[in-house]
């Protein structure tokens, strides 16, 4: 009984609920002739899809810069490698390969202004991390009419001027991540172990990191900013440090998205990855200031079951298709319930 007791008081009565009700989605589905191995099938490959970018948190959380309101400026570096991966015309995995690491340069590039810029706040990062997102996203809304891109693909074709506002990928480098070393399991089920394999590299990079001597000074100047600064480290340094591994980290999941997807979405998009990223690490337990892997990992996987579940269960149930509604209903009310748990969601 006292473990049963610690158990609950550690996972958080919130996500035990959260978890169950996810469970009963799953029993309930087939009798509403939803097939269980599908939906287990899109669970997992919507966790691989936004896992990495809920990862991206992780940093800036543990440096006590905040929950990372502004990753639009790490998914637009991703977006960014993506075109010009294209523009090169390269395919497969070389083609994902060298829109990674042009995303990562440029994202290295944003992060260390955006870090500079949130040293500047100290206090309001969240706040100004969001309009930073906004602002840099609107700017490069510009940035993509003027850009000298010229494959076909991904300009629009009235002027050949600009990019389009969906542009492809199946010609590329579509599924490879979730056809790589992919593992039938029924007719409506396989797991992505490409997806999921580079989650894995990139969480045990970033649990490395933090056991490093830079790693544990960012953790220290998180938890505890006057000991930190009378150990001597430099807390606007190490604030830099996690504000670009963020960023980078943002930049690579938005890749992973948009091979799974089959499309970039341009222009705005971004803005729609910021709130249920958030509310993915806090539903995992996470708080503004600590944040780790399992919190990561659990978050994902209870936002987008919910996110997955909810809709087509209902919409069998009652036999109209609402399934948007219900997304909208779900998506927003999940991102409140998370942003409102100052505890991590306990």
């Amino acid at each position: 009984m006292a473990q049963i007791n610690k158990f609950i008081r550690d996972f958080g009565w919130a996500r035990i609920i959260i978890g169950l009700f996810l469970l009963g989605l799953f029993i309930a589905a087939p009798v509403f002739g939803v097939r269980v191995d599908a939906s287990i099938n899109d669970v997992i490959v919507r966790f691989g899809m936004n896992a990495i970018m809920v990862l991206s948190m992780v940093p800036m959380i543990q440096s006590g810069a905040g929950l990372n309101f502004g990753i639009p400026v790490g998914l637009i570096a991703g977006m960014l490698g993506a075109v010009i991966s294209l523009e090169f015309h390269l395919t497969g995995l070389p083609g994902i390969a060298v829109a990674m690491i042009i995303g990562l340069f440029f994202a290295a590039i944003f992060g260390f202004f955006y870090g500079l810029l949130l040293n500047k706040v100290k206090g309001d990062e969240m706040i100004i991390a969001t309009y930073v997102g906004f602002s840099f996203v609107f700017f490069m809304n510009i940035m993509w009419t003027i850009l000298p891109f010229s494959n076909p693909a991904s300009v629009q074709g009235f002027k050949g001027e600009g990019l389009r506002v969906t542009i492809s990928v199946k010609d590329y480098w579509y599924h490879v991540l979730n056809d790589l070393a992919k593992i039938p399991v029924t007719e409506r089920f396989a797991v992505p172990m490409g997806m999921i394999l580079l989650f894995a590299i990139v969480a045990l990079f970033v649990w490395l990191f933090f056991k490093t001597k830079t790693g544990t000074a960012i953790t220290a100047v998180g938890s505890n900013p006057d000991y930190a600064r009378a150990s001597g480290i430099s807390i606007d340094k190490m604030r830099i440090i996690s504000v670009m591994l963020s960023t980078m980290i943002a930049s690579i999941g938005m890749i992973v998205y948009e091979q799974s997807f089959g499309f970039i979405q341009m222009y705005n998009s971004p803005l729609a990855f910021s709130f249920p990223s958030v509310a993915a690490i806090l539903l995992g337990g996470a708080t503004v200031n600590k944040a780790t892997i399992p919190n990561v990992i659990i978050g994902t996987l209870l936002f987008q079951g919910i996110l997955t579940m909810t809709p087509s269960v209902i919409n069998n149930a009652i036999d109209i298709d609402v399934s948007e509604v219900i997304r909208i209903i779900v998506t927003n009310g999940l991102i409140v319930y998370a942003l409102t748990r100052g505890k991590g969601g306990k």
